[in-house]
């Protein structure tokens, strides 16, 4: 965390100079001769907030305690690559649900009626994902 911190410094460091060469450059420039408001705020918005999120990784890296194995020099590859969870390489059913919600939201801009539709199918459709191991040849 602490390599992420440092870069997010950086990072914001990099949006105040560049906030104030925009700056410059708008004062400077024979057309304008004045400070262009909505670049320079987004500019200086993005400096400010990447370091509030800095700051805030720099806080929690400090009252964790510990290293992570992204900080330390001897750790391997295994060590920060955690379990995420089961996964079934041959279900349909969440392509089945991305379709009922594209449905859902097609249905929100031309009818209501196609979103009623969507929503049965939406729900046929979480359901057979959720209890896809129950029964068939992968039942446990």
């Amino acid at each position: 965390m602490r390599a992420n911190v440092n870069l997010l410094w950086i990072l914001a460091g990099f949006f105040t100079v560049v906030t104030v060469a925009y700056v410059v450059w708008g004062l400077l420039d024979p057309k304008q001769h004045s400070v262009e408001w909505a670049g320079t705020f987004a500019l200086g918005l993005c400096a400010v907030f990447t370091s509030f999120v800095a700051f805030y990784l720099s806080r929690v890296h400090s009252a964790q305690g510990g290293e992570l194995p992204e900080d330390r020099l001897d750790s391997n590859i295994d060590d920060g690559d955690p379990e995420v969870g089961f996964f079934s390489p041959w279900s349909w059913w969440p392509i089945l649900l991305a379709g009922s919600a594209a449905l859902l939201f097609l249905g929100l801009a031309v009818g209501v009626w196609i979103s009623i539709i969507a929503l049965g199918l939406g729900v046929i459709c979480l359901v057979g994902w959720v209890y896809e191991y129950y029964r068939g040849m992968f039942a446990r």
